[in-house]
């Protein structure tokens, strides 16, 4: 399942196969519908859960889109952190430095691909293959289902 995320006057969330044209809504049903049957399998997840999930992947993306931290602020639970190894040290910050860079950087193309999904109850794990600009991550994310939307809680990424 890739996910891209265009800049456009209205932004889009397409999949590479066969979304292009479609609303945003159908996408998301026809990415949620690849997810399960092409690309992976995410384990022991209902349809609702695994569309709440997608929702908090796609609002971090299409901030990166729109240069905006306001766009993925509700994808992220109060507390959440990202972290990462420079130079062989673990560098853990407060998920603000995610939207300090949002905001320095403006609007960029971004796109992401599901590469690993597994959820048990009300807690998931996924990683992501994303692109931002010209640099490419491998994501990964924890989520905690929150009354009945997704939230992330942590963040961690190498550059490729």
């Amino acid at each position: 399942m890739i996910r891209n995320i265009a800049l456009a006057t209205a932004v889009a969330v397409t999949a590479l196969s066969g979304c292009t044209g479609k609303s945003a809504a159908d996408c998301s049903a026809e990415c949620d519908k690849q997810t399960k049957t092409e690309e992976y399998m995410c384990k022991n997840v209902s349809p609702e859960d695994l569309a709440g999930i997608c929702k908090a992947m796609d609002m971090y993306v299409k901030a990166a889109v729109e240069g905006d931290s306001k766009v993925a602020r509700p994808a992220f639970a109060e507390g959440a952190t990202i972290s990462h190894a420079e130079d062989g040290k673990l560098i853990c910050l407060p998920i603000q430095a995610l939207f300090d860079y949002y905001d320095a950087t403006g609007k960029q193309p971004a796109s992401y691909k599901v590469a690993e999904c597994s959820v048990a109850g009300d807690v998931a794990m996924i990683r992501i293959e994303s692109v931002f600009g010209e640099s490419e991550f491998s994501d990964m994310f924890t989520l905690v289902k929150e009354g009945d939307e997704w939230k992330i809680v942590s963040k961690v990424f190498q550059a490729v």
